[in-house]
């Protein structure tokens, strides 16, 4: 295995998962992964699923090996245990104190942005612990419309900020996303950007495919427009397949 991709970070659903296929990944990818692997290379699910989610995807879609790191909920980093995952480091912790402190100083924020959601959109709120955590959009023309309302209400607040997936969107402070989560990753294991690869296809894979942190960056055929300029601009392998085909040629590429 050449030397310059020693990380692998991918989303889950719609880079390494097509939810119409049978199977949802594609064989040759998973094979060159498992290889990359077994040379040296470790790969880790970057995604905005929970632990518990991603768990359950990867069992039910009977994956035939399992990541070496997850990085889940658009922020968090775990490592396997003999019992399953627990926290790498104290990023999460970090993680987790600065999301309460930006809540607590930006609830004037987030009461704006509910009393909006509910008075003037058919979406709903999604709570977790009886907070507020992100939003649920009728549709991709809504989800335009709410983005654009809560960036004019944090203005004054710029760490607030929020990760786009479809339909879905998440609370969160701004320097905590994918591609932050990949960079602690990255120093966790002591691999430099220049031997990291990315792959993903929607607005929160973007932090991690803007060239900051993964040298070789990429997205499969599917990946909405903005994730493919994203790719482009950093020089980028924007592929010609969809879903885990994408990534396997984007992989292949790099690989030569």
């Amino acid at each position: 295995m050449p030397a310059r991709i020693q990380l692998i970070s991918t989303d889950f659903d719609g880079t390494i998962v097509s939810h119409a296929s049978d199977p949802v990944f594609d064989p040759e990818c998973m094979r060159l992964i498992r290889e990359l692997q077994e040379e040296g290379a470790i790969w880790a699910i970057n995604t905005g699923r929970s632990v518990s989610l991603l768990e359950e995807g990867l069992e039910d879609f009977a994956f035939p090996f399992q990541p070496d790191f997850i990085l889940t909920s658009e922020r968090d980093v775990f490592r396997p245990t003999a019992v399953g995952w627990e926290p790498f480091g104290d990023w999460n912790e970090r993680c987790a104190q600065a999301h309460a402190e930006l809540f607590h100083s930006a609830s004037s924020v987030l009461a704006e942005v509910i009393d909006f959601v509910n008075h003037r959109t058919k979406a709903r709120v999604i709570y977790e612990a009886n907070a507020p955590a992100g939003l649920i959009a009728t549709g991709e023309e809504e989800m335009d419309r709410l983005t654009r309302f809560i960036d004019q209400a944090k203005r004054h607040e710029p760490k607030f900020h929020y990760q786009r997936n479809t339909i879905y969107l998440r609370f969160c402070h701004a320097d905590y996303h994918k591609g932050a989560a990949l960079a602690e990753l990255s120093r966790l294991t002591k691999i430099s950007r220049e031997h990291v690869f990315a792959a993903g296809d929607h607005h929160n894979d973007i932090s991690m495919l803007d060239g900051r942190y993964a040298a070789y960056c990429a997205c499969p055929a599917n990946a909405i427009d903005p994730v493919k300029e994203a790719v482009r601009q950093t020089g980028g392998w924007v592929a010609r397949t969809e879903f885990g085909a994408g990534v396997h040629e984007a992989l292949a590429h790099f690989l030569k």
